[in-house]
């Protein structure tokens, strides 16, 4: 074929294509704005958090059937479990990232992983001792799905900054989303060929792809183009020792703060979720029905996050700052809570399920993760993590007995929303403040960052 036929035959499907690949770029340079470095860097984050939640929604439907396979009335030992098992965990994570550079920590936790994920296989292919693998499984997946987003969380709150991560961190985001998406129908499509077990194989895989992905951020952090710093390089190992956690949390009023933002996020989450379950119940009564009820919520959740999180949340940030954008979620709380003590119905409490995490994962989750950046590097991996796994699972549990002694006390589900009014608005007051701490410290790091460094 002359090279005159080719163009007559090829030539316009290759402008055509060439046009659809210009199109995605002004469409990525929209969705997130950043230098091309920058960008770089996002991208890599967007396919290490896709690949991570990935695999754990590949993983969460098969908790949830091993929590029954080791005995429904044994659900709430095995809370207090994860509870217990994190507390047990957060001196060994804090020792790796005292000892070990941000290189090699990170990759040792996934790969740490993948292999528990090996021998889960193999002991459920050989069936050995079924039901109290299923527990310790159960256990191991509760324990997974936190410290693994929040080593996440705190490697992006390390690489960028404050100012960064309000352009970034919305994306980013949305990575997770997709992510929390394909799980599912990786679940669905792979459970009758493969059976449930063998699931746990793709779920690694996916956990590599994300070690890959974090390696490859590693190498785009710290090898920027000449004369310029798109994200921040690691200098040296964190140090310290593995039980600096506490103390550093104690000594900081704004780390305080924070620990406290997360409690109350799992204070209105948790009385949300209670309701909804108890409501759901009362009104539905099909099991079939009550799982697609569940189903709906996540789907909706996830596309109108998926959406928020890639056109709008770098504008809400940039414009509105984190303490607005933090504010907004407990500002669904109060609304959602005031409409379920006027009436506590399912449509009510289904509205306020999707709006309220809806808001968390679009708007307030990526504010909460630039209240991080200004942070020093210590406090963004020992303090960050300690307040992301152990207070949050700590709270949930401990707003689950609130929740129980509400209703001793004989209130009902509109009175327990009544309740929770002034706790969430007090919530919304802690983020306006967090806010402008976090302004004030991003002023004050960027005044004393070496000129031609990235603020």
């Amino acid at each position: 074929m002359t090279r005159t036929q080719w163009n007559d035959v090829f030539g316009p499907h290759t402008r055509s294509l060439g046009s659809i690949i210009a199109a995605g770029q002004r469409g990525l340079a929209a969705a997130v704005p950043a230098t091309p470095e920058e960008r770089t860097a996002a991208l890599w984050s967007f396919g290490y958090f896709f690949s991570l939640l990935a695999g754990y929604y590949v993983l969460r439907p098969l908790r949830d059937q091993m929590g029954i396979a080791g005995g429904v009335q044994h659900l709430p030992w095995l809370l207090t479990a994860t509870f217990v098992a994190l507390l047990a965990t957060q001196p060994i994570y804090g020792a790796l990232v005292a000892r070990l550079p941000r290189a090699r920590f990170i990759p040792i936790v996934y790969h740490f992983f993948v292999i528990n994920l090996a021998a889960f296989w193999l002991l459920l292919t050989l069936n050995v001792a079924p039901v109290e693998v299923a527990r310790v499984f159960f256990v191991w997946v509760s324990v997974f799905s936190l410290f693994a987003v929040a080593v996440f969380w705190s490697f992006m709150a390390d690489l960028f900054t404050a100012e960064q991560g309000k352009r970034l961190f919305g994306f980013i985001g949305a990575g997770g989303t997709a992510g929390g998406l394909l799980g599912p129908i990786i679940t669905i499509g792979l459970s009758k060929p493969l059976g449930s077990v063998n699931l746990l194989i793709p779920a690694a895989a996916l956990l590599e792809v994300a070690v890959f992905c974090a390696y490859r951020l590693e190498r785009a952090a710290t090898a920027p183009p000449a004369g310029h710093a798109a994200v921040r390089a690691e200098p040296t190992r964190i140090g310290g020792n593995a039980f600096a956690a506490l103390p550093e949390l104690i000594r900081s009023p704004y780390l305080l703060g924070i620990a406290a933002w997360v409690s109350l996020l799992s204070f209105g989450a948790t009385i949300v979720y209670l309701e909804q379950a108890n409501i759901i119940a009362a009104a539905v009564h099909e099991r079939d029905a009550q799982t697609r009820i569940f189903a709906g919520i996540d789907l909706a959740v996830g596309l109108l996050s998926l959406a928020t999180q890639v056109f709008a949340t770098a504008q809400v940030l940039g414009r509105w700052g984190t303490g607005a954008a933090a504010a907004a979620l407990p500002a669904v709380y109060i609304a959602g809570f005031a409409a379920l003590f006027l009436a506590p119905t399912l449509a009510v409490v289904i509205a306020l399920q999707v709006v309220q995490r809806w808001m968390n994962f679009a708007i307030a989750n990526p504010a909460r993760q630039v209240f991080f950046t200004v942070l020093e590097r210590g406090e963004k991996y020992k303090a960050k993590n300690l307040i992301d796994v152990v207070i949050y699972r700590g709270s949930d549990a401990a707003y689950g007995w609130v929740f129980d002694s509400l209703q001793a006390l004989g209130l009902k589900f509109g009175g327990i929303a009544l309740v929770a009014i002034p706790v969430v608005a007090a919530w919304l007051l802690l983020s306006v403040a967090l806010g402008r701490t976090q302004q004030r410290r991003a002023a004050l790091i960027e005044m004393e960052a070496p000129k031609g460094e990235s603020a």
